[in-house]
């Protein structure tokens, strides 16, 4: 029996209803942001990934800048950790890997994924370690030399972790989308 009083309790429903897309997509940063309470590798972290996911993922553009820094920040409160003269730049690296989370937003394929992640851990070597050499290296290109040397094996580090949480993050979406359709977005037209 399909009363007037049923379908006017399913509209309010459908109207009042919590956008599940959204808090699914923070649940998923959030619980990866807190793996980084637990004991890892050096730069083993989803900190990258989340930023890149945030901004592939989220519908809200303010949303997607604010959740990946807020949960880095909060994390980087519960790690004891202290401002310092890289903080900034390291902070704006997540920025930069939102942004190009935005970019991937229309290409959410394996392969775009893929790229976008080692670009984005690329270019968090490239930039924090450039700032790490003018602050704490003597500004010769022996000094430069040396610090693009000695973080090597924490790039390997980022590769790894960037690639192991950006397959759990996009990869566990993915999935929830195929089974749960309420989880899937809207057509995004492909600017060219």
């Amino acid at each position: 029996m399909d009363s007037s009083f049923e379908r006017e309790c399913a509209g309010i429903r459908s109207r009042h209803a919590i956008p599940i897309r959204p808090v699914f997509v923070a649940a998923a940063v959030l619980a990866v942001m807190a793996s980084r309470l637990l004991p890892h590798p050096p730069n083993f972290t989803p900190v990258g990934t989340s930023a890149l996911f945030g901004g592939a993922c989220f519908g809200d553009r303010r949303a997607a800048f604010l959740l990946p820094l807020a949960s880095m920040a909060l994390s980087d409160l519960a790690l004891g950790f202290q401002l310092h003269a890289l903080t900034v730049v390291v902070y704006g690296c997540f920025l930069l890997e939102v942004t190009l989370g935005l970019w991937l937003r229309p290409r959410r394929r394996p392969l775009p994924i893929a790229g976008a992640t080692l670009l984005g851990a690329s270019l968090f070597f490239l930039i924090t370690n450039a700032a790490c050499w003018l602050y704490f290296y003597p500004r010769t290109l022996a000094g430069m030399r040396d610090c693009y040397a000695s973080a090597i094996p924490f790039f390997g580090y980022t590769l790894l972790g960037d690639a192991f949480f950006a397959t759990l993050l996009f990869g566990t979406l993915a999935v929830a989308e195929g089974r749960f359709p309420a989880l899937r977005e809207r057509a995004i037209p492909i600017l060219a």
